[in-house]
């Protein structure tokens, strides 16, 4: 019998169902194949769960087993999750066009995340040069929130007991996690709150600002537009903040409209 667990609230879990999605989230970009003991390692799950939750993820398709390596790989219909994700969600569907389109009118890259537990994860990301781009940023690549202008945006935008309860976590996450990032953090915060924006540059030569999309109904997006190989000045990113914050009102008008009365 599968073993129960009580979430927050009084909701009913199932253990091994969570477990399983923990060894999934094992996997991440740069990782091809794991072992059972690599993935006991990741996850701090027992072997002989890991062992015998494995075995059940190839059988349901999930995980294909590389027998001349004793590791598994993700399956292909993981990926098919993710696509059906993307192609059904009415939010992409919604304003993933107008990203498009202000991209190409503005020359610059627009993004659009929401949190992964303490990580950002790219919904949608429009790169106006690819050629130039220092990094291939995707949609499904993670970011990290605290130090991200939408992490910190994302920050801005949602309730403050689980503000607090992710700065909790970015502390132990991390010895970067220090009281000078975490003021940075609470900088960006209240920038958001008196601009509408904020700016962060976390990689170089790259200027990045972000708001928080929030829509009743909805879970909390972070939107953002950067440029890159650009020298970067208090004055650039203030002129992207007045384009962020004029297309990210058409965004919310546009969500808004789309939740019903």
């Amino acid at each position: 019998m599968a073993q129960a667990r009580k979430y927050a609230g009084g909701v009913d879990g199932n253990r091994s169902l969570e477990r399983g999605i923990e060894i999934l989230r094992a996997f991440r970009p740069g990782v091809d194949t794991l072992g059972n003991g690599e993935i006991a390692e990741r996850t701090g799950l027992p072997r002989s769960t890991v062992s015998r939750l494995t075995r059940t993820l190839v059988y349901s398709g999930m995980l294909d087993q590389v027998r001349s390596e004793r590791a598994y790989r993700l399956a292909a219909s993981v990926i098919s999750i993710g696509h059906a994700m993307r192609t059904g969600s009415p939010v992409l569907n919604a304003i993933g066009p107008m990203m498009r389109t202000e991209s190409a009118r503005r020359r610059l890259n627009v993004g659009l995340a929401t949190a992964d537990r303490i990580m950002m994860v790219y919904l949608e990301s429009i790169r106006y040069s690819p050629r130039a781009a220092l990094r291939n940023v995707v949609a499904g690549q993670q970011v990290p929130m605290e130090l991200t202008s939408l992490g910190r945006a994302y920050l801005a935008g949602i309730a403050e007991t689980d503000r607090e309860r992710l700065l909790k976590q970015f502390r132990r996450r991390s010895a970067a996690a220090t009281r000078t990032l975490l003021a940075e953090v609470r900088r960006s915060i209240s920038a958001v709150e008196r601009d509408g924006y904020c700016a962060v540059s976390w990689q170089p030569a790259v200027v990045a600002v972000a708001t928080p999309i929030v829509i009743e109904g909805l879970p909390v997006y972070a939107l953002n537009m950067s440029l890159q190989n650009v020298e970067r000045s208090d004055a650039l990113a203030s002129e992207l903040g007045a384009y962020l914050n004029a297309f990210a009102a058409k965004c919310r008008e546009v969500l808004g409209d789309r939740e019903p009365r």
